[in-house]
């Protein structure tokens, strides 16, 4: 499956789960929505993904996790906020360099049109 059809798919979940629940909800409700969705779509899905911080090649663990991470390729940085602020972003960048992966879709669910809340980013 290619990237373009991983990230459709992806952002279709998304707009199911936010079509049912709407906006108010704690992020850890949304994604396991999320996850129940993407599996139930034949996407292959790791969650809480640890991510290492590499220092001068040293590996340094410190508790960073990726929400989701969807067959390997695609990371999302799910949220629940009023509105994006600048460390959401350096947030999710910081997370698609440490773990090697070159497509991220930042959602926040906390907005009344899901297109509002969604945000693709790609090193």
């Amino acid at each position: 499956m290619e990237i373009n059809e991983i990230t459709q798919k992806i952002i279709g979940c998304a707009i199911e789960v936010h079509k049912h629940l709407g906006p108010g909800l704690l992020e850890s409700a949304y994604a396991e929505c999320m996850v129940y969705e993407l599996q139930n779509s034949g996407l292959r899905v790791e969650t809480q993904k640890p991510v290492s911080v590499i220092y001068k090649e040293r590996k340094l663990d410190y508790g960073y996790r990726i929400d989701i991470l969807v067959e390997d390729t695609v990371l999302i940085e799910l949220k629940s906020v009023d509105a994006f602020n600048p460390v959401h972003e350096a947030q999710i960048l910081t997370y698609m360099k440490f773990a090697g992966k070159k497509i991220g879709l930042l959602i926040n669910f906390n907005v009344t049109m899901l297109r509002n809340g969604l945000r693709r980013y790609r090193l």
